[in-house]
């Protein structure tokens, strides 16, 4: 039997095994790129810029952020999913791209073999305020909901945002029957509140915690499966008894589909290290808490969140985006 085939297919996949051994870590050798796929000044940008001096300092490569917003985010992801597998373009996105695979009837991408979720960053949430004429706690509020069927109005910042599925799931999870307002933005929906235009709303807690502080509006509650570090008076909407309602969002950052997974490795265990710097946590407590982790939890994170908003969507006959 002739073995020189045999051993020539043995030595050439160890010799690649190796390459790509010493590939992973050297891992960064040149720039890295964060594509964000929203506009400067943002939540998601000021993360990825904070991070991406962390990146810089500890992996002594220039650490770029590329803001490509448009599409509801999917113009960056696109520009990500078509990369090199290599971990030098990086998306840093929100809860949004797990709800696009969903909410849109069709997408440049395939949210899962497209992406190598590297690692989660922040666990993010939202804060139920209300109009300060709306008397009582969540309980009160659902109980006058259903005792006037469609006469509150929520304010939301448009279909399939964050802020409308945590209605749908509050709706849902209550019985009631909200009106939901569709706006622009949180500097048209958080004013609408304060004028009682719209008497409640899910925003996040950098558009609406000095507002609550001055007595505009009340917080009713939080989304998230713990209470925040910056309203710890402010019960979860699981205290407050709706459990169906809890909204746990991130920002977590994703390499092209085929990246190594020494490569996610090296980006997570990047981001745990910069996740305990004094910069970072002064940031954090207006964007969300500290989260970070494996890409094999991220990765479960993502997937479950996936198949979480495609049955929100469908049971709330939430229109799909063409």
């Amino acid at each position: 039997m002739n073995r020189a085939p045999l051993q020539s297919g043995v030595l050439a996949a160890s010799l690649l095994f190796a390459c790509t051994q010493a590939f992973a870590q050297a891992y960064p050798v040149k720039p890295v790129r964060l594509i964000v796929p929203f506009p400067p000044g943002g939540g998601v940008d000021v993360t990825a810029r904070t991070f991406a001096q962390k990146y810089n300092e500890g992996w002594g490569q220039s650490v770029v952020v590329d803001n490509r917003p448009g599409a509801g985010g999917n113009i960056g992801a696109d520009a990500v999913a078509k990369s090199a597998p290599d971990g030098y373009n990086l998306l840093v996105t929100t809860t949004g791209h797990a709800v696009a695979a969903s909410l849109y009837k069709k997408l440049p991408f395939d949210p899962i073999k497209d992406f190598a979720p590297a690692s989660q960053v922040i666990s993010t949430y939202l804060v139920l305020v209300a109009n300060p004429g709306l008397p009582g706690n969540l309980k009160d509020i659902v109980a006058l909901a259903k005792a006037q069927p469609g006469k509150l109005n929520y304010g939301h910042t448009g279909l399939g945002v964050a802020p409308h599925l945590v209605g749908e799931m509050l709706k849902g999870a209550a019985g009631i029957d909200i009106v939901m307002v569709t706006y622009k933005g949180d500097a048209q929906t958080v004013p609408a509140m304060m004028s009682n235009e719209v008497q409640l709303g899910f925003s996040p807690p950098n558009s609406v915690v000095q507002i609550i502080k001055s007595g505009k509006l009340r917080a009713i509650a939080v989304s998230g499966a713990q209470r925040s570090s910056v309203l710890p008076d402010v019960p979860t909407v699981t205290e407050a008894g709706f459990p169906g309602a809890t909204y746990n969002g991130w920002v977590g950052i994703f390499a092209a589909g085929g990246t190594p997974r020494d490569v996610l490795n090296r980006i997570a265990a990047e981001t745990n290290r910069a996740l305990k710097t004094p910069e970072v946590m002064a940031v954090l407590p207006n964007q969300g808490e500290a989260a970070g982790g494996t890409p094999e939890e991220f990765g479960k994170k993502y997937r479950d969140d996936i198949a979480l908003y495609a049955r929100i969507i469908k049971q709330a006959n939430i229109p799909l985006v063409e």
